[in-house]
């Protein structure tokens, strides 16, 4: 997959928006489905295949296959590579096919509690481009309309393809079937996300949950490695940067509970830090990157804020690689804590893997070898089959795209007869 870089935008505001009437929520399906469309299209996601192969792949047969590939072709969801044909072989050519990566996006929105990444995917999950903003710290129906507005100027920046559905990941408790959201962190409470998507870009909305929908990136994105077979079982994805969550997958599904995803917001790591649920030593507020931020001023780490520049987390990160002990402890503590913790959760669940993704894993390459450590001294279980998420400091961004796209890869012909009803 390609890593192209994303644009930064400082300004909130953007041209205004034609307002369509706004639209049911579509939930989000993070899962690999038994649809034989949906195989067929997945088959497809890494490059051309012929028909044969691409039975063999999914368990169908080849009549169920040529069927399935007629209705995606006719649909547009794939397209022959004539160019390709096999020579030599006797009777009809083979021809493979492969998913159509040039006519369509989707845009896919993560809202996190400082910066929002806006991000447009074709249909084999390959991010296009993306925009990154500050979060909108105003009301929840001027932030969203402000965010949306982005997405919109954005898309329309793309004009040769045609849209198809827009996804939006974010912490808190996600009403998927409502797509309305609360989000105490933002101070949100039945946050219209949906609607005001749905309004302004004129599209299908899906809204997910954001640890629910790295998961399900893992599980629909990621794809395996040349001759690493499947892993069937279950699979829990522990999340760190600003805030923390988890979340488990059950046999090729991301178990979403009706009630929200559970929290290790609150989890006791010992620490002396206040948190603002009024106790000390709350896991998110001990790792979260702002109050590590704080701390590092407080200590005289980092230099105190001067208006409009605040303290950023790669500045601890060059303080710490150029041989500030301070800095260094700061985040080898902060490592520690990652590794236990996650053992923690580890030892409650204890699943057929644990896959650790989010920057404060991911952002500091020494920090990594202090979580592995702390997390194997910490499990009171056998060593666990333990790994970093596929997409790095990208987590964020095939979130927002798997929440675009899911939809496609669990029923794709209904989904493009939705997406296309819709469309502008």
């Amino acid at each position: 997959m390609s890593s192209p870089i994303l644009e930064r935008s400082h300004s909130s505001t953007v041209a205004t928006a034609r307002l369509a009437p706004a639209r049911p929520a579509v939930p989000a399906e993070l899962r690999i489905t038994d649809n034989p469309a949906a195989a067929v299209l997945r088959a497809a996601t890494r490059g051309p295949i012929f028909r044969d192969i691409a039975a063999q792949a999914t368990g169908l047969s080849i009549a169920t296959v040529n069927r399935q590939v007629s209705a995606l072709l006719s649909a547009g969801l794939l397209r022959e590579r004539a160019d390709l044909t096999a020579s030599g072989a006797v009777g009809r050519p083979r021809v493979p096919f492969e998913v159509d990566t040039d006519s369509y996006v989707t845009v896919g929105v993560h809202i996190g509690f400082t910066v929002t990444r806006i991000v447009a995917a074709d249909l084999s999950g390959r991010i296009l481009g993306g925009l990154e903003i500050a979060t909108p710290q105003t009301g929840q129906d001027a932030a969203l309309t402000i965010v949306a507005r982005s997405a919109k100027a954005f898309l329309d920046r793309l004009p040769r393809r045609k849209p198809l559905w827009t996804g939006i990941a974010l912490a808190g408790r996600v009403d998927p079937a409502g797509g309305v959201v609360d989000h105490p962190r933002l101070g949100w409470t039945a946050a219209p996300v949906a609607a005001v998507f749905s309004s302004v870009l004129d599209l299908p909305v899906s809204v997910s949950a954001h640890v629910e929908a790295m998961a399900a990136a893992e599980l629909l994105l990621a794809g395996r490695e040349p001759g690493e077979e499947a892993r069937p079982g279950s699979s829990l994805y522990i999340y760190a940067r600003e805030t923390a969550g988890i979340a488990v997958t059950l046999h090729d599904r991301v178990h979403t509970p009706a009630n929200g995803p559970g929290s290790i917001a609150h989890l006791p790591t010992g620490s002396d830090i206040d948190c603002t649920c009024g106790r000390r030593g709350c896991f998110e507020a001990t790792v979260g990157e702002r109050p590590l931020l704080e701390r590092a001023v407080r200590k005289g780490i980092l230099p105190k804020p001067e208006a409009p520049r605040r303290p950023a987390i790669a500045d601890l990160y060059r303080a710490a690689d150029g041989g500030d002990a301070a800095a260094r402890q700061l985040l080898l503590e902060r490592a520690e804590i990652l590794g236990r913790t996650a053992a923690l959760v580890r030892d409650m669940f204890n699943p057929d893997r644990v896959v650790l993704g989010g920057q404060a894993f991911t952002g500091w390459r020494p920090g990594m070898e202090r979580v592995a450590k702390a997390f194997g001294e910490s499990s009171t279980l056998p060593a666990a089959d333990l790994r970093l998420s596929r997409f790095g400091g990208r987590v964020q961004e095939f979130a927002a795209a798997v929440t675009s796209l899911s939809v496609f890869y669990a029923d794709p012909l209904s989904a493009m007869r939705r997406a296309t009803r819709t469309a502008r």
